[in-house]
């Protein structure tokens, strides 16, 4: 179990708290407006109102202790500014949000171990959803690869993975396939379960419900994504 700690309790802040405390963390969410530290106290470790800009009030709370710090703040004055302030401190992975591409850099250069761009994200998920409606989730791992999951091109269902031969057709490699399938429990119940298969064999056959995670180049993953 790690220790976090959330500075900045807006829409993007309180999600990542809330999803840290699901997960079993300890969180310690830090906010400067009172609502926002309410809203957080339900479901995390411990809430408190600070100001975020200020190192006397954060090392009161016990900053100094956490595992990972995240920089929820929108404006770039107070994130850039909390950033330098948890890298003085002492923290020794700290993620910030930005806004844009300046900003990240700058927050990179005043002491955050990684930057995310959430906004940035979420519209590059939409488009991706509005033009190739089967993709899942793509995540980069670099500006060239990526790994994404998608729905079954109808063109493979009920062939094997030999037969479509993937990799050689479009250079792309398929690591998992999830799949559901109706089970009767040992009550007598009838229920939907979901299983993985990683690395699947070449005689795997596709069903139509099935959700292929591959991985490949980012050119390799757009052709494939052209497929129906």
């Amino acid at each position: 179990m790690k220790q976090f700690a959330v500075i900045g309790l807006g829409r993007f802040g309180l999600s990542v708290a809330r999803i840290l405390s699901e997960k079993g963390h300890q969180v310690l969410a830090i906010d400067i407006l009172a609502e926002k530290v309410q809203e957080a106290s339900s479901y995390v470790t411990q809430a408190v109102q600070v100001e975020i800009t200020d190192e006397k009030g954060l090392r009161a709370v016990g900053i100094e202790h956490v595992d990972c710090a995240i920089v929820g703040i929108g404006g770039l004055e107070a994130s850039i500014l909390v950033t330098l302030t948890l890298k003085e401190i002492g923290i020794s992975e700290i993620v910030s949000k930005a806004v844009n591409g300046l900003h990240g850099k700058v927050l990179q250069k005043v002491g955050a171990t990684k930057v995310v761009f959430p906004e940035r994200d979420m519209g590059i998920k939409l488009a991706n959803s509005l033009v190739s409606p089967r993709i899942i989730e793509q995540i980069d791992l670099s500006s060239d690869y990526s790994i994404m999951e998608t729905a079954v091109p109808r063109e493979f269902t009920g062939s094997s993975l030999a037969q479509l031969g993937v990799r050689a057709k479009y250079g792309i490699t398929i690591i998992a396939i999830r799949r559901k399938e109706p089970v009767v429990t040992e009550e007598g119940k009838s229920e939907v379960r979901e299983s993985v298969n990683i690395l699947p064999e070449a005689n795997y056959i596709i069903k139509e419900d099935d959700v292929l995670i591959i991985i490949g180049s980012n050119k390799d993953i757009e052709k494939l994504k052209k497929k129906g």
